[in-house]
C-alpha cells in the first residue's frame, strides 16, 4: 500500500523519526506525521531487538520506513562473540524481511569504536541504512568516532550530544552537525519534545530529530494484585506506554515550518 506516511518519508527535507515498541505505537506514530519509525522492544529499559513478527505487523499495515534496532540485552554496548553471532544473524533477516535500516552499535571496553565487530554487522545489513545508535554517546572521543562511523559507512548517529538529554548536549550538538561528513545525518534523540525541537532549532540548523512522544496509558485490568512486581522495581505492570499522535503531529508541524 501506498501511505501518506510513506510519501512524507520520500518527500519531507527533515526526519522525524519515532521509536516503537508495539503496533499499536507505529501506526499513530506514521499517521500523525512521522517520516520514519525506529523498531525495537522494551523501550522502558532504552530499547532492545524487537522479534520479526513485529516487524511483520506493521509491514503488513503500513509502507513507512522501519529502520531496526539490534541490541541483544539492556546495558553496555561492549558484546561478547556469541551476542555478536546473534545480531549479526538477526540483522541479516530484518534485511530480507525489507527494513530500510539497521540500528547499531558497538564499542571496545575503553570506549573506542569497535571497528571489526560494526563491520561484521554492516556486511551482514546488506543495502541497508546504517545508523549509529547511542553507543556513540558513552563512546571516548565523539569526533574521532565519527569520523570512523562515516568510513565505515553509517549514514546516520542518533546522539544527545554525549549527555543525558539533547538540550543539556546542545553545545556538542552543533558541532557535531558542523562537523559531519558529507552525507551523515546527526539524528537528534534523548528527551526530544515539540518544545525541545523549538529550541533546538533556534539554535542550530538541525533537520533530523528522534522521538518516542509517549504518553502513559491506564492498564485495562481490573484485577490487580499490588504485592507482585514482574520487572524493574518502580515500573508499574499496570501502566502501558503508547505513543500520543497529538504530540508526533505537532513535532511534524514544528519541522514542516523550518524545513518545508
Amino acid at each position: 500500500m501506498e501511505t501518506n506516511a510513506k510519501r512524507d518519508s520520500q518527500e519531507a527535507p527533515y526526519t522525524l523519526e519515532v521509536c516503537a515498541d508495539c503496533t499499536e505505537s507505529a501506526l499513530e506514530a506514521a499517521e500523525n506525521g512521522a517520516t520514519r519509525l525506529e523498531l525495537c522492544a522494551n523501550l522502558v529499559i532504552g530499547g532492545t531487538t524487537p522479534s520479526l513478527e513485529l516487524f511483520r505487523e506493521i509491514r503488513a499495515e503500513s509502507d513507512i520506513d522501519i529502520n531496526v534496532l539490534i541490541r541483544p540485552r539492556f546495558g553496555d554496548f561492549h558484546y561478547t562473540d556469541h551476542e555478536l553471532a546473534i545480531m549479526c544473524r538477526e540483522i541479516e533477516t530484518f534485511a530480507r524481511e525489507g527494513a530500510h535500516g539497521i540500528v547499531i552499535g558497538s564499542l571496545h571496553s575503553d570506549g573506542s569504536l569497535h571497528v571489526p565487530q560494526m563491520k561484521e554487522m554492516i556486511a551482514a545489513a546488506g543495502n541497508c541504512h546504517i545508523t549509529l545508535h547511542r553507543a556513540f554517546d558513552v563512546c571516548r572521543d565523539p569526533f574521532e568516532v565519527m569520523e570512523q562511523a562515516a568510513g565505515l559507512g553509517v549514514d546516520t548517529i542518533l546522539t544527545s550530544g554525549q549527555e543525558a538529554s539533547c538540550l543539556a548536549g546542545r553545545d556538542m550538538l552543533k558541532q557535531l552537525i558542523e562537523k559531519a561528513p558529507e552525507g551523515m545525518d546527526i539524528l537528534i534523540g534523548a528527551g526530544v519534545t515539540p518544545e525541545v525541537i523549538r529550541q533546538i532549532l533556534s539554535q542550530m540548523p538541525a533537520k533530523h530529530f528522534h522521538m518516542s512522544g509517549k504518553k502513559v496509558l491506564d492498564s485495562a485490568m481490573t484485577w490487580r494484585n499490588p504485592k507482585v512486581n514482574m520487572g524493574l522495581p518502580g515500573i508499574s505492570e499496570f501502566e502501558i506506554y503508547r505513543t500520543d499522535g497529538a504530540v508526533i503531529r505537532e513535532a511534524k508541524e514544528i519541522l514542516e515550518s523550518k524545513w518545508s
